[in-house]
């Protein structure tokens, strides 16, 4: 499945990641002055060497005090203007109309959009409760300015997740999560924990729309839930979900005024479905969205976060053997450009993919004038690669000096097995130049031939190519 076919290759304008960055400030600023409508002061609390905001109201045993969050620039600009912000929901109606009408970005369906506008009043997210899953992943679409495959956002399921050493912190809650859910739908029911059917972890209407608790593994894996105090309900622990959910986003979620919402960072969404995706059954469906939906943001991620996208992949990668195994895993299941503009965005080569190898089957040679290239196929997990050998190389190397472009192809041709060997030598260790393509220059001909097994021959194709997903 070609990348090209998730992702519409005429980005919104800049006018609509302009109007989207004005919601996303105007939902912020609305959530804050909601979150905190009644008389009282804000206060500060240093733990652990960083610095918490909490709201006070009242006096003497009466007072009480809620969480705000930690503080940076943002957050004390809102505190400064707090109260000061007219009502301007109409507005953010307008701005929210704009860009799902004349820009055709994604927005939830109105269910899911009820839900979680239910579980923002409520103070999921003020308390650190990050939305992952699909809907998290709809609002890339206005954050990077781009336009998702339908296909690929179309779900019925609400996940929030949330640490519960963060939930212990906050010293703050919600009403109960099903309390919350019953004002949006009295039809909500709590859902017996499969591990420990006497607390619930998931909730579901009658419709079917489903929203799952989720809180990061600590220690051993363990399927036994967790308590999340600060949302007043149990949670799902699941492993590398304290990577995604590290360092959130804000987002909005474009429904009625907007909603909004914390969702984990693009690059770090990508680098986790990549892995999670190699944890499902094979032909379970999910398993073909997650890596959908990472190669797409990969894709984009690499031209327009490329250092976001690097700084994930490397803590990823850090983290130990099997994480690797699983993110190289899951890079053999891309389309061959995406996966070569990752890996030269990581600065790995080839060679790191399991199983990787680069054969040939005599295809046709041909000179590029235009570039001074002689040019012939070769084959990588059942995808094309176009093989090179630049003008400058054939006649230092190759005995083509003062040839003209049929005397070249006719060197290519009489050289053929080791210039054939060169290309796979450099496609496999080197780093990525080109996704998809292999050109030898005069200047990496010595080291090659160092590097190339003299009496090694290059693969050769059987006719039978790599059936991708």
């Amino acid at each position: 499945m070609s990348i090209t076919k998730e992702i519409v290759v005429a980005a919104p304008p800049l006018v609509a990641q302009t109007t989207y960055a004005e919601l996303l400030e105007r939902c912020a600023n609305a959530a804050f002055d909601q979150a905190f409508t009644e008389d009282g002061a804000f206060t500060a609390k240093t733990i652990k060497g960083r610095r918490y905001w909490y709201f006070q109201t009242g006096t003497g045993a009466a007072r009480t005090q809620r969480y705000v969050g930690p503080e940076t620039p943002e957050l004390l600009a809102q505190i400064e203007h707090h109260k000061t912000a007219r009502n301007d929901e109409r507005q953010r109606r307008t701005l929210v109309s704009s860009l799902l009408r004349s820009y055709n970005l994604p927005g939830p369906i109105p269910r899911i959009g009820d839900v979680i506008a239910g579980l923002a009043e409520a103070g999921v997210f003020r308390l650190r409760g990050v939305l992952v899953g699909t809907v998290a992943y709809q609002t890339y679409s206005a954050m990077l300015g781009i336009r998702l495959s339908s296909s690929l956002l179309q779900t019925a399921d609400v996940d929030i997740a949330q640490a519960r050493d963060v939930s212990v912190a906050v010293e703050d809650s919600t009403p109960p999560v099903i309390d919350t859910l019953r004002k949006v739908d009295k039809s909500f029911r709590d859902v017996p924990n499969a591990s420990d059917s006497r607390r619930s972890t998931s909730y579901v209407d009658r419709d079917g729309i489903r929203v799952d608790f989720l809180t990061p593994t600590r220690g051993a894996n363990t399927d036994k839930p967790q308590s999340l105090p600060s949302l007043q309900t149990d949670a799902q622990p699941l492993p590398f979900l304290d990577y995604l959910i590290y360092q959130p986003e804000s987002a909005v979620i474009l429904y009625n005024a907007g909603i909004y919402v914390q969702v984990p960072a693009p690059a770090r969404y990508a680098v986790h479905k990549l892995i999670v995706s190699r944890r499902r059954p094979e032909g379970f469906a999910k398993r073909d969205k997650d890596l959908l939906q990472a190669e797409a943001l990969l894709a984009v991620l690499a031209e327009k976060r490329p250092h976001e996208l690097q700084l994930a992949w490397q803590e990823a990668y850090k983290r130990g053997p099997t994480w690797r195994r699983l993110l190289t895993e899951g890079l053999i299941q891309l389309e061959a450009p995406v996966r070569d503009l990752t890996l030269k965005l990581v600065d790995l080569p080839r060679s790191t993919i399991p199983g990787i190898d680069l054969t040939f089957a005599n295809a046709p040679v041909r000179y590029d004038f235009g570039r001074d290239i002689a040019t012939f196929e070769g084959t990588a997990l059942g995808s094309p690669v176009i093989c090179a050998i630049s003008r400058e190389a054939l006649d230092d190397y190759f005995g083509t000096d003062g040839q003209d472009q049929k005397g070249r192809v006719e060197g290519v041709l009489r050289n053929r097995s080791k210039i054939e060997q060169l290309a796979r030598t450099k496609y496999l260790s080197r780093p990525v130049d080109e996704p998809g393509a292999v050109l030898i220059k005069t200047m990496d001909v010595p080291r090659l031939l160092k590097e190339t097994p003299a009496k090694k021959h290059p693969a050769r194709s059987t006719g039978k190519s790599r059936t991708k997903r």
